[in-house]
């Protein structure tokens, strides 16, 4: 609880207070608190990026009782996603919270609208994507470990080129990059998040084809992801 909500607060102070970055992921007039908005796209980029960073060290971390007791390797990275969503659940529980806080307070154009049933579906694609990266990762640095340390650092960089710090109309009305927004939307995590903030705030940005597109790349990744795992976890004892 404490992770996502200190980050936003530094969010809302430094990027939406100082630097008056948007908060707006389509134009119009309507009012969403920006507290709600930073802390929509926390929690979502907490749940994915910590399974994605956990499920990246699984043979390393692993390869004490791995090597010992014989179980289907699967099983830890998928253990290490679930247990990452309890953590989820516990964070959405208290965006709820300020959610109702701030939709009874008035003054804003929150609202309960059918894109919540999107929820659980944009949960299970983070599930999917952060695993499948992770353990395409985790199978990579069996053999080369310093990769691991740049997950960390390239996991940072993900993040800023996702609109969780702002709004997707910065990208898409500035004259420099806003001929480029689809480029920019091919980024699995862009449609997730808009969408996960569309559901939860009845107003914003769902861009269908751009959504299948980033399904299409999570199914992906989770295949060869699969395809990696199965073949490094039959030799990779040897390797570490």
């Amino acid at each position: 609880m404490i992770q996502p909500l200190l980050t936003t607060i530094v969010f809302t102070v430094i990027f939406g207070g100082l630097a008056g970055l948007t908060t707006a992921d389509v134009e119009g007039d309507y009012k969403i608190p920006g507290f709600l908005f930073y802390m929509a796209g926390n929690i979502c980029w907490s749940y994915f990026s910590g399974t994605l960073s956990s499920t990246s060290s699984t043979f390393l971390s692993n390869a004490g009782i791995m090597g010992k007791v014989y179980y289907p390797r699967l099983v830890s990275p998928i253990a290490t996603a679930f247990s990452h969503l309890i953590s989820f659940g516990i964070q959405f529980l208290m965006f709820a919270g300020f959610w109702i806080f701030f939709a009874i307070k008035g003054g804003t154009s929150l609202s309960l609208t059918p894109m919540l049933l999107f929820i659980p579906l944009i949960i299970i694609q983070m599930m999917l994507l952060s695993v499948g990266f992770g353990i395409i990762v985790s199978s990579v640095t069996t053999k080369y470990r310093d990769l691991q340390m740049l997950v960390g650092f390239g996991l940072s960089l993900w993040q800023y080129a996702t609109p969780i710090a702002y709004g997707l109309t910065l990208i898409s009305s500035s004259h420099s990059f806003g001929k480029y927004l689809f480029i920019y939307e091919l980024n699995p995590m862009t449609p997730i998040v808009t969408t996960f903030r569309y559901a939860v705030f009845g107003f914003g940005v769902f861009d269908l084809p751009c959504y299948l597109i980033s399904w299409a790349f999570t199914i992906v990744v989770f295949m060869i992801g699969l395809i990696l795992f199965s073949k490094i976890e039959r030799t990779f004892m040897d390797t570490i």
